[in-house]
C-alpha cells in the first residue's frame, strides 16, 4: 500500500479543499468498470448524533450522487433523535427514511448494505460487530474500543468477515500526513527521535448537552441497550448525553483527541503500539460533576522493541480550560529527528534543532540540518473543531469508494486496534496512577501487576 500511495499521490487530483482521498481514488467514470458499480448502494444510519449531523452528513451529500449511495434507514435507541433523523434525511434526500428503535430493526431490511456508526464512545466497537456479522461494511467513528476485550473482538470479526470497515481517523486522508509519511519513510527525515502533541481548548460546555438532558426521559430510550456490555447502573441522562465525561462510557481526552493524533505515530513509525506510558492530570477547573479529566499530558515509551528499533517518546499534552500554545494555535503535531523538525500544523520541515557544526566537530561528526521544505503548498487546518471539514469529506469519500471497489480503505480495523492500545494504557495509566505497560504475548494492558479492565 504505501508504494502504491507515494506512486498515486504524484498524479491525484485533490478534492474540495485540496485533499487528497488516499490511493483508492476513483475518478465518476472508472466506477463503470467495476462490477456493480451501477447498483445504488443502500446505507442505514446508527446513532443520529451531533458527530453524524455536522461531519457525516455533509460529507456524504458531498459524494453521494456521483456514487450512486443512499440512505434508507435511521436506528437510535431515543426516540427524539431517531425522529430527528429521519426526518433531516428525508428532507436531504427527498424520500421517505425508515425508521428503527435498535439495530436489529435495521439489519433486518433487507436493502442495507452499509452503515455509518457514530454512537457513544465505548459502544464503537460493539456496533462495528453487529455489523459485520450482519454481513455489513461499515464506517465506524473513533475510538474504535475502550478496553482490550472490546478492541480484541471487534478487530477478529472484522477480520474474519471481510468486510470494507474504515476508521473515523481522517488524518489518514489528509494530504499533508500523506506527504508527511512519504517524507519520513523515505529515509530523508531520519529517525523519530521525539514527538510533541497538544490539543487544547477553553470550552467550559464541550461535551455539555444540558438542553438535551433536560429533554431526556427514561421511557423514551432504551437504557439497557445503551449500557451494552457495561456495568448496569440506574438511569442517568447525563451519561447517556454527555457519556464523553464519565468513564466507563467514555477516557474522555484519550479517546476523543489522543487517539487522532497517536494514530499518525503509528502510521508514520510503523510501530503499532507503545510499550510504557505515564499520565497525570485531573479536574482542576471545571468542576461540574464529571469524571473523566479536564487536564491531561502523557509521556509514551515507543521502543526500542529490538535491536533494528530506535525508540523514542511522544508527549501528549491536552486541556479543556485554556485554549493557547506559544504562537495561538489550539493544536500541535511536532516531530523530531537529530537533522531538525517536521511541523504538521505549519505543513514545514525546517533544520530547527538540528545538529549544528559547533556541536558536530565537538564530537568528530558531521553537521546534520535538514533543508527548508514544504509539504505542500496547502496548510490543511488540524483544527480541535473536527466537523464536517474537507478532511472528514475526503475520509468518507474514500470508505465508499473502498465499499465499491472492495480495496482497503484509508484507515483500516488494525489502525483502530492500534490507537485503541494507545488510548486504554493512557486511561490506565490516569485512573490507576501507576506507570503502564502493553504486554504484546497477551495483548493486555498491565498496570503495576494487574491486567486493566474498567
Amino acid at each position: 500500500m504505501n508504494g502504491s500511495r507515494r506512486d498515486f499521490i504524484k498524479k491525484a487530483s485533490l478534492l474540495g479543499a485540496s485533499l487528497y482521498t488516499g490511493a483508492n481514488a476513483f475518478s465518476a467514470s472508472s466506477y463503470r468498470r467495476i462490477l456493480g458499480a451501477n447498483e445504488r448502494i443502500n446505507i442505514g444510519v446508527i446513532g443520529f448524533s451531533d458527530r453524524h449531523k455536522g461531519a457525516h452528513a455533509p460529507s456524504f451529500l458531498a459524494a453521494y450522487k456521483d456514487l450512486n449511495f443512499d440512505i434508507i434507514a435511521v436506528s437510535d435507541i431515543w426516540r427524539l433523535r431517531r425522529e430527528e433523523g429521519t426526518d433531516f434525511w428525508k428532507q436531504k434526500l427527498g424520500h421517505d427514511i425508515t425508521s428503527c428503535r435498535n439495530n436489529e430493526e435495521l439489519y433486518g431490511l433487507k436493502d442495507i448494505d452499509a452503515v455509518m456508526i457514530s454512537t457513544a464512545d465505548f459502544q464503537h466497537a460493539l456496533h462495528a460487530i453487529e455489523a459485520v456479522k450482519a454481513g455489513k461494511d461499515a464506517f465506524v467513528e473513533k475510538p474504535l474500543a475502550e478496553t482490550m476485550d472490546d478492541a480484541r473482538a471487534v478487530l477478529k470479526a472484522v477480520r474474519d468477515s471481510g468486510k470494507i470497515v474504515q476508521i473515523g481517523s481522517q488524518r489518514r486522508s489528509g494530504a499533508n500526513y500523506f506527504a508527511a509519511d512519504d517524507f519520513i519513510k523515505s529515509g530523508k527525515f531520519g529517525d523519530i527521535v521525539m514527538v510533541e502533541l497538544t490539543w487544547n481548548v477553553n470550552q467550559p460546555g464541550r461535551w455539555r448537552r444540558p438542553s438535551l438532558v433536560a429533554k431526556l426521559r427514561e421511557e423514551d430510550v432504551d437504557w439497557r441497550r445503551f449500557l451494552l456490555n457495561r456495568p448496569y447502573e440506574a438511569f442517568n441522562a447525563r451519561h447517556y448525553l454527555e457519556y464523553r465525561l464519565f468513564w466507563p462510557y467514555s477516557s474522555g481526552i484519550p479517546g476523543q483527541w489522543l487517539c487522532h493524533q497517536i494514530d499518525t505515530v503509528h502510521w508514520f513509525s510503523g510501530l503499532p503500539h507503545p510499550r510504557s506510558v505515564a499520565v497525570n492530570g485531573g479536574n482542576y477547573v471545571w468542576k461540574d460533576g464529571r469524571e473523566n479529566a479536564d487536564t491531561f499530558t502523557a509521556v509514551f515509551d515507543y521502543g526500542p522493541f529490538d535491536d533494528k528499533t530506535k525508540g523514542f517518546q511522544v508527549l501528549f499534552k491536552s486541556r479543556q480550560t485554556n485554549s493557547g500554545v506559544a504562537d495561538g494555535e489550539e493544536v500541535k503535531e511536532i516531530y523530531y529527528s537529530n537533522g531538525g523538525t517536521l511541523n504538521l500544523d505549519t505543513n514545514k520541515i525546517t533544520p530547527l534543532g538540528g545538529l549544528t557544526e559547533k556541536y558536530a566537530s565537538m564530537m568528530g561528526l558531521k553537521p546534520n540540518l535538514l533543508p527548508e521544505t514544504s509539504l505542500n503548498d496547502i496548510r490543511v487546518a488540524t483544527s480541535a473543531d473536527t466537523g464536517g471539514d474537507p478532511v472528514t469529506m475526503a475520509h468518507i469519500r474514500n470508505w465508499m469508494e473502498c465499499v465499491r471497489s472492495r480495496r482497503e480503505p484509508n484507515a483500516p480495523v488494525e489502525a483502530g486496534y492500534n490507537h485503541s492500545i494507545a488510548v486504554i494504557m493512557a486511561n490506565a495509566a490516569y485512573r490507576t496512577g501507576q506507570k503502564v505497560i502493553f504486554d504484546r504475548e497477551r495483548q493486555e494492558v498491565i498496570a503495576g501487576d494487574k491486567v486493566f479492565k474498567y
